[in-house]
């Protein structure tokens, strides 16, 4: 599995064959200049996880379709609408290697209203919550929300630690600066090191490699 970060919430997972699928998760607005769409050979599926426009950008999925017109979105049904006024078609049935599973949106009173949606399993390698810390179970790869108005990197750290996942991905991180970031990735990767829990610092932009 090859997975590259496009910033804060947005990665790009890229299965060799057999599987051969390529899928693009939660392209927000922080994103739109960082996936380079031209440069993109293939996509095969849109995941989308919620509304907030850090997780959807109508206008980089715009591009993304007018490039791949064949490409599967699947989203939570007010964003299935929101594209469907936009002439786009998506779904919020479950596709194909796809499971969705409860972790609702963490409240954000009184900064912003929490909306539905969609957190996932995909391929049964790699777990997708959207903006949430409250669930139960994590599949061998964790993209862990590490920095968000709703939450704590504290609950973030304790959360991946309950559910010892093999691999963490560091997600929704924006609000760091880069020496922040960098800093912070260093003790979250002495912190899972110790607990077996193999920490991925992610560069935006730059493709890793995980065997799962």
């Amino acid at each position: 599995m090859k997975i590259t970060k496009f910033v804060h919430s947005c990665l790009l997972v890229e299965m060799p064959e057999p599987v051969n699928r390529t899928t693009l998760f939660d392209p927000g607005v922080f994103s739109e200049y960082a996936v380079e769409v031209d440069t993109l050979k293939w996509l095969d599926d849109i995941v989308i996880t919620h509304s907030h426009a850090d997780h959807f950008s109508l206008p980089l999925v715009k591009r993304l379709v007018a490039k791949f017109p064949g490409v599967r979105i699947t989203a939570p049904p007010d964003v299935v609408q929101s594209l469907a006024e936009a002439g786009i078609n998506a779904s919020s049935e479950a596709r194909q290697g796809i499971v969705f599973f409860d972790a609702p949106h963490e409240a954000g009173e009184p900064l912003f209203a929490a909306p539905e949606q969609r957190p996932v399993h995909y391929l049964d390698m790699l777990t997708n919550p959207g903006d949430s810390h409250s669930f139960e179970e994590t599949k061998a790869i964790l993209a862990l929300p590490v920095q968000a108005p709703w939450g704590s990197t504290r609950n973030a750290v304790n959360l991946a630690l309950k559910l010892k996942p093999q691999y963490v991905l560091p997600i929704h991180d924006w609000h760091w600066s880069d020496e922040a970031r960098m800093q912070m990735y260093d003790r979250l990767e002495q912190i899972f090191q110790a607990a077996g829990i193999n920490f991925v610092s992610l560069t935006n932009g730059d493709p890793i490699l995980i065997n799962s």
